[in-house]
Order: C-alpha cells, then sequence, then structure tokens
C-alpha cells in the first residue's frame, strides 16, 4: 500500500498494482503536462499537473463509489462484484486524461485529433495493458468508460468516470483549479454533494441527488459557472493560447508526424519550451518572454444578448480589418434533457424524480449554453485606447435606447 498526500483529498491510498500503472511513461508523462494549460500566465500557482488531478479524480471516484454502496448495497451482486467494479472505476480514473497533449486543446486544434483517440491508443500499448492485466482490469472495460465506445455494461460507472454532470474528474478540477487559482468562487460543497448521490431505476441505473443535496447540486453548478467566468475563460489565457497555437504551428508544420501515438508522447509541455527556446518566431518569443501579441478591446460575459457585441465587432472590423481578432467560446453550464432520451441530473423530490433544471431555480436559470465574447485588437498599428473607446460608446448608446 502506498499513500499519497493531496491538498484537496489529504492521503490517497494505492495499491502496488495501481502504483504499478502510475509507473507506466504514459502516466509518468501526465507530472509534464498542466492541467490548465496557459493559466499561470495569469494565476502564477495554477502549476498542478494532470499526473494530480488523476489523482484527486481516483481519490473523488472512490468517496462516490463508498458512498453510493452505504445507501444501496443491492448495487453490487456480491462482495466480489463490488471489488471488480471499484478495481476497474480507480483503473480508469487514473487513465482518463492520459491522451492529452501538450497544453491540452490548444494543442488539439492543432493537431486535429481528439485526446480520447490518443487515449485510446494509449491504452493498447504493451506497457500500459500489462500494468491492467496485473490488475485484473480489462482495457477494453477501461476504453469502454473513458470513451463510451463501445456502450460500457455499467452505465453508473461511466457517468462517475466520464459523465455529462456528475463525474468524478469534474468534481476533483473545479476543486483544485479553485485551489491553485486562488478563486473562491469555485469552490462547492463535495462533501454535501458526493453524500446526497443515489442510483435512480431509470433505464438501466442513472446517478442523480436526493432532495437534501439540492443546495449542493447549486453550488456546484455555480462553481462551475465561476470558474468559466474567471480562469478557464479569462482574457489573458485566451490571449496566449490563439499566440500558443500559432507557436505550435511553428514548430510543427507537419502536424500528422505526431499521429503515431510513439511520436506524440515524445511531446509534452517542456519539450515544447525547449522547442520554442530555439525558435525565433514572433509567436514562440512571445510566450517566452510573456509578451502580449494582442490587447483587450472589449468583453461580453455570459450574455444572451449579442447585439451590442454585433456592433462592436463591425466597428473595429471596418476601422482596423484583420488587426480584430473575435474570440467566441461557450460552455454548457448543466445538460438538460433533449427529446427525452439525454443525460441530465434528476432529483428525488417529494413529487418524485425531477430533473434538476425543474427542482432548482438557480440550475433552471444556469441550465443551457452560456456565451463568453471577447474582442482583441493586434498591437502595434492600431490604438488599443481608441478601440476601447469606440467599444464602450456603443455599449452606452445601446443602453440608453434600451433604457427609454
Amino acid at each position: 500500500m502506498k499513500r499519497i498526500f493531496d491538498p484537496i483529498h489529504h492521503f490517497i491510498e494505492l495499491e502496488a498494482g495501481e502504483v504499478a500503472l502510475l509507473d507506466c511513461a504514459p502516466l509518468q508523462r501526465m507530472r509534464r503536462l498542466r492541467q490548465l494549460g496557459l493559466a499561470y500566465l495569469a494565476f502564477p500557482a495554477a502549476e498542478h499537473s494532470r499526473f494530480s488531478h488523476a489523482l484527486g479524480a481516483l481519490a473523488m471516484g472512490e468517496r462516490i463509489f463508498d458512498s453510493l454502496r452505504r445507501h444501496d448495497g443491492g448495487w453490487f451482486s456480491d462482495e466480489r462484484d463490488y471489488q471488480a467494479q471499484r478495481k476497474l472505476l480507480r483503473a480508469s480514473l487514473l487513465l482518463h486524461d492520459v491522451g492529452h497533449g501538450p497544453f491540452s486543446h490548444a494543442c488539439e486544434a492543432v493537431l486535429g485529433v481528439r485526446h480520447e483517440q490518443r487515449t485510446r491508443a494509449i491504452l493498447a500499448l504493451s506497457e500500459v495493458r500489462s500494468a491492467l492485466d496485473a490488475l485484473g482490469v480489462d482495457h477494453n472495460d477501461v476504453v469502454s468508460l473513458i470513451t463510451g465506445q463501445p456502450a460500457p455494461r455499467n452505465a453508473v460507472l461511466k457517468e462517475i468516470v466520464s459523465g455529462p454532470n456528475l463525474d468524478a474528474d469534474r468534481m476533483d478540477y473545479l476543486l483544485r483549479d479553485a485551489y491553485f487559482t486562488g478563486v473562491a468562487s469555485g469552490r462547492y460543497d463535495s462533501d454535501q454533494l458526493v453524500g446526497s448521490l443515489r442510483v435512480f431505476d431509470s433505464n438501466g441505473g442513472v446517478l442523480g441527488v436526493d432532495g437534501r443535496g439540492l443546495v449542493a447540486l447549486e453550488s456546484f453548478v455555480l462553481a462551475r459557472y465561476m470558474m468559466f467566468a474567471t480562469v478557464y475563460f479569462h482574457h489573458t489565457t485566451r490571449m496566449f493560447e490563439r499566440v500558443l497555437q500559432e507557436a505550435l504551428r511553428e514548430i510543427w508544420p507537419n502536424p500528422r508526424a505526431l499521429d503515431p501515438i510513439e511520436s506524440f508522447l515524445e511531446w509534452d509541455d517542456f519539450r515544447v519550451f525547449d522547442a520554442f527556446r530555439a525558435s525565433r518566431g514572433e509567436a514562440a518569443t512571445a510566450l517566452r518572454e510573456r509578451h502580449k501579441l494582442y490587447g483587450l478591446a472589449a468583453e461580453f460575459n455570459a450574455e444572451h444578448d449579442l447585439s451590442a457585441y454585433d456592433a462592436c465587432l463591425e466597428a473595429l472590423r471596418e476601422r482596423w480589418g484583420d488587426a480584430v481578432w473575435a474570440d467566441q467560446q461557450e460552455q454548457l453550464m448543466h445538460r438538460l434533457p433533449l427529446l427525452g432520451d439525454a443525460p441530465t441530473v434528476l432529483v428525488q423530490t417529494h413529487a418524485g424524480l425531477l430533473d434538476a433544471a425543474r427542482a432548482s431555480d438557480v440550475i433552471g436559470k444556469l441550465s443551457g449554453r452560456a456565451y463568453w465574447r471577447k474582442l482583441f485588437l493586434l498591437r502595434g498599428g492600431t490604438d488599443l485606447d481608441e478601440a476601447r473607446a469606440l467599444c464602450r460608446r456603443i455599449v452606452e448608446e445601446r443602453r440608453a435606447l434600451s433604457a427609454q
């Protein structure tokens, strides 16, 4: 038994076979992948890795699993079934992010291959398969829980590993990212939420929340909203991610060269910056020395009425043309049931099982897509102060008209 101390979950215990799995090169590589990519350029303490998050997801998944068992032991046929599912869950959570590349989603945009596809290839490597075999875990079951293809035999385990709303991945990274960025509004009541989770007998079993945990679920949804607004879509992070993509194209002129999984695994955040040091390109230099190639002219956060944004974009492009960059991001805060069969969060209320968006006005208002729009101007040959004044004037004029 190995004990690892973690600032979020405190002591995390690993069995010998899990330690051997962690020692595999593809998992050790996660130590050299930042969980939040370039967010450390805006939040200096956000240096935590995908390796620590994988351990945290395992710890959170264990808490969820044990809580479900305490409230409904009939979910397992016997002790052997419980142990087998527990082992599969823990291995899957350790491996769920193993397919990420340097700086995560910025890398995917350049290489054109999603991390789930990389994960499938990594799990097929002999080193990883041997470690899973030694644990008594079928690698095909792990692939199924992480990617959803083929459909997993246990729908509840799938939700815990990679579900749309209540997965251990999301539950850990919100707490971890809030801790390392110092964003207090990103925290939620994890004890109450985990203790309120239940398996409801709906379409073969679905993860939901007891009514007494509704406030905790609200805090969870709000925390996710706050982290997107404050950290994940922070204007400094978004600006440098655009520059990063330009720099990656400089060092990877042929993205297909990284298609073989062995070639892909040779790259991590450290090697990328080593390559940037040797590059004389403008984007690589800007990342090395934190030069801001773009300036923020205006931002419109989580606004449903995009008419002011559209008017500002049109005015800026009329004045500065291609020097204007419009960054458009959107995110589902909580999955709504669509056509009666989409994943959702069920809440046990006095009126029966309800979708969380109906059980809570707070969640109902946040459900669906939230939009973040930012307008940037390329520095050099443009006047950022003039651009900001222009956008302020347009926004103020529209507010005045709407108030009439």
